[in-house]
């Protein structure tokens, strides 16, 4: 009975783990890589036809965006995941494909005029898409089901994206059980139109995201009179307010903001203000979520549902779905809000609005999510005054603001309380889905605060859930980076003594059977060290 880990350790996206219980293996989430690559990626060390059945927390790109890739290599067991998240990667996983084939259009083209060879290969095209979705078998939350043998699982809320699940599992070998439970991605509290996270309090293992885990979101923020100030004073400059964000979740929560600033009109001067849409993924999904939102919303939604008015609808929002339409937004001066993916700026028709505002110091740039390290979006925030768009170099002189607290991931004071909730203390948490320094310093947190074992596994770690034995500790050297990842308020020294205490974790979750020798010098080593802080 182990648990491999195969993407989202020590990164922020790419989440994939699989379980190996008896002959049986389960992979939980099959994500896709987002931004920088900071390890080399781990591949499966069996055929994709080897597994046997994949689980989903949630639907978006970072947890789902290889499922077709898993298709092509074989893949043809079966998928399961809520009822909302497959309405959700019909559309995703559908887009994704296009994205890849696009890119391979485009590569292929400017590779026959510089005459390189082989030619592109996409990742996976439309057809290997629409197969995965025809493997797609959808549950209710709290709905207990047969997996394969030795395997059971439920889905529970997780209040971070429509559709969103923890992933229970109670595994069974040889007359030895133990349930795991993995958070996927845990919600923030407090959000628009969706429940708050559910509370889990048991489980033997947990694997848990660490996205914001050395960051506090603060204050619940007045979202709609801040936003209203930014639209306010942007349009009385003349400029666009443009905010880049996920086509899933963060778009139809800034829709409902956006609702409510023109219903009380708090945008005074400009009472009559046009939103774009300019995204056409974003259009399906609020479509999906209109259709949803009345069996999983929270209380204040369902009751604006109830006086029959749309959550995420408002006169003046305009869906831009052609690439015309979309030129349109630019060629028209007059000041106007323009929300459109992707969220990190890392594609998609954010980079020409970008290309359009960002040289205007009378527009503002409103960032409303998690930006990783290396992505544009990042770049942005952390004060660049100029950067590259379509081989041009486009100066930065809008306004660049980060509506804090919109995050639709838990902070870490909210990451450390779902950790304490389990009880009795899990016999161990495996702390992933955060960059390198910030999942180790969580799975300290977890240590000091909780007392809870806490470790944050490298790619490739593999862990045996019966003994709690490390058997590998996988890829522990990152690639060499030609710049410093960039940290807010963490010394470099300090990062490292972080890293080297999870390393000093693992080695001990390993030393069990060596000497009684060995292990007294290894307790005296230790006690030499303890003496200098």
């Amino acid at each position: 009975m182990q648990i491999t880990f195969l993407g989202a350790a020590r990164e922020v996206t790419g989440s994939c783990y699989l379980i190996n219980v008896g002959n049986k293996n389960v992979m939980i989430d099959c994500g896709m890589e987002q931004g920088p690559d900071l390890y080399e990626n781990q591949s499966l060390n069996i055929p994709a036809s080897g597994v046997d059945a994949i689980l989903l927390t949630h639907a978006h790109i970072d947890h789902s965006g290889k499922l077709p890739l898993m298709y092509k290599n074989g893949y043809r067991n079966k998928i399961y995941m809520t009822r909302a998240s497959r309405d959700l990667c019909k559309i995703m996983l559908m887009d994704s494909a296009h994205i890849q084939e696009q890119e391979a259009l485009w590569r292929n083209k400017k590779a026959k005029r510089s005459s390189a060879t082989p030619p592109y290969t996409p990742l996976y095209d439309s057809a290997d898409a629409e197969n995965t979705l025809k493997l797609i078998r959808a549950l209710d939350y709290g709905q207990v089901f047969d997996v394969v043998d030795g395997v059971r699982a439920r889905f529970i809320d997780a209040g971070h994206l429509l559709g969103s699940a923890y992933i229970e599992l109670t595994l069974t070998e040889n007359g030895e059980t133990r349930k795991v439970v993995f958070s996927g991605d845990i919600g923030n509290v407090n959000k628009p139109i969706i429940r708050n996270p559910s509370v889990v309090t048991e489980a033997d293992y947990v694997v848990m995201e660490s996205t914001y885990g050395d960051r506090v979101h603060g204050d619940d923020p007045d979202y709609v009179n801040k936003l209203s100030e930014i639209i306010e004073s942007t349009f009385r400059r003349g400029g666009n307010v443009v905010i880049p964000t996920f086509a899933v979740g963060r778009m139809q929560e800034m829709l409902y903001f956006l609702r409510e600033i023109k219903n009380r009109k708090l945008v005074r001067d400009f009472p009559n203000f046009e939103v774009y849409v300019d995204s056409p993924l974003a259009i399906e999904a609020t479509g999906i979520y209109s259709e949803n939102v009345a069996s999983l919303c929270d209380e204040e939604t369902e009751k604006l549902i109830q006086k029959g008015i749309n959550p995420i609808s408002f006169p003046g929002m305009v869906l831009s779905v052609t690439a015309d339409d979309s030129k349109k937004i630019n060629a028209d001066k007059s000041p106007k809000v323009i929300l459109s993916a992707s969220g990190m700026c890392e594609a998609g028709r954010i980079r020409h609005h970008l290309k359009h505002n960002l040289w205007r110091p009378e527009s503002t740039v409103v960032f409303v999510g998690y930006q990783v390290a290396g992505t544009l979006g990042r770049t942005l925030l952390d004060g660049a005054k100029a950067v590259k768009l379509f081989g041009e170099t486009i100066a930065v002189r809008a306004s660049v603001v980060e509506l804090q607290g919109t995050s639709s991931h838990a902070d870490r004071e909210a990451l450390l309380k779902w950790a304490l909730n389990f009880d009795p203390k899990p016999t161990r948490i495996f702390v992933t889905h955060g960059e390198d320094s910030v999942a180790a310093s969580f799975a300290d947190l977890l240590y000091r605060e909780g007392g809870l074992r806490a470790v944050a596994p490298y790619p490739g770690g593999i862990y045996d859930l019966v003994t709690d034995e490390c058997v590998s500790r996988g890829n522990t050297t990152p690639k060499k980076q030609s710049k410093p990842v960039k940290q807010k308020n963490v010394s470099q020294a300090y990062r490292s003594v972080l890293d080297a205490m999870n390393e000093l974790q693992i080695a001990v979750a390993s030393s069990e059977g060596l000497s009684n020798r060995i292990l007294r010098d290894i307790a005296a080593d230790l006690k030499r060290v303890l003496k200098k802080f």
